[in-house]
């Protein structure tokens, strides 16, 4: 068991647990088990522990391909599991978008001032004066009765088919890059063409989250799957390690969205 939490972070360990607890109820009961919605991290490390399995299996869907956030679906060989089996909802939201513009933070903040947790949401889509998102079809009813109000707009939510889903205006980019080493601070100056100290001096001002949690210390060590957003610059996701260069530089495949 020790084995496996070595190649995580020691902050991660609950999580690998109830992954574990997953596994081991799905070889127990025989039937599928569905997860809330997991970042990107939370899936590598998901399907880590899973792997290729011959008795359990997982999958991963968010409402779209490009779906950032994602529930899983761990499930025995028998079962062939289709998109309708994750329960995933789109939702509109409509209000008087004459006199008004909603953004990401101000839905996040009505969403979660309803007491529902983070996990119960996927994406949130923003293009032009459209936002949608997603969410466990679960909780649909409470949404509908809840969700009156974000910010001074009166809102009332639409659910539509998953094909109608928006496409946002900025889309990620894959690249390759090489950096000093797998530190937080060289990952932001390879990225974003920073020099180290300005890339230090970002993390240390409270200005850089790996995986939605503010980090202040630079030299944090980042992992495949791990999310990275610094302020003004934009957001990268590590999607794979390549190695090295021969001159001993990490090269990593990226995302990138500024």
């Amino acid at each position: 068991m020790s084995l496996i939490y070595q190649h995580f972070r020691p902050e991660e360990k609950q999580f690998i647990d109830t992954v574990l607890d997953w596994k081991e109820q799905v070889e127990n009961t025989y039937a599928p088990k569905l997860t809330d919605f997991l970042d990107p991290r939370q899936q590598f490390i998901l399907q880590s522990i899973i792997g290729d399995g011959v008795d359990v299996r997982c999958g991963f869907f968010g409402g779209r391909e490009q779906s950032e956030r994602k529930r899983a679906l761990l499930y025995p060989e028998y079962f062939q599991p289709e998109e309708k089996a994750f329960l995933v909802g789109l939702y509109e939201i409509e209000y008087p978008r004459k006199f008004m513009k909603l953004e990401h933070p101000m839905v996040l903040g009505s969403l979660m001032s309803l007491g529902v947790k983070r996990d119960k949401f996927g994406d949130i889509l923003v293009n032009g004066d459209r936002i949608q998102f997603f969410s466990n079809e679960e909780i649909e009813p409470f949404l509908m009765a809840e969700l009156r109000e974000i910010g001074r707009a009166t809102v009332q939510l639409r659910r539509l088919p998953l094909e109608e889903a928006i496409q946002e205006s900025e889309q990620w980019r894959e690249l390759d890059i090489s950096a000093a080493s797998l530190r937080l601070d060289a990952i932001i100056s390879s990225t974003f063409n920073l020099s180290r100290q300005k890339s230090q001096a970002l993390i240390e001002q409270k200005l850089v989250k790996l995986n939605w949690k503010t980090v202040e210390n630079p030299a944090t060590e980042c992992m495949e799957g791990d999310l990275i957003s610094a302020r003004r610059l934009g957001r990268c996701k590590i999607i794979e390690l390549l190695g090295y260069t021969k001159k001993s530089k990490s090269r990593l495949k990226i995302g990138l969205l500024k």
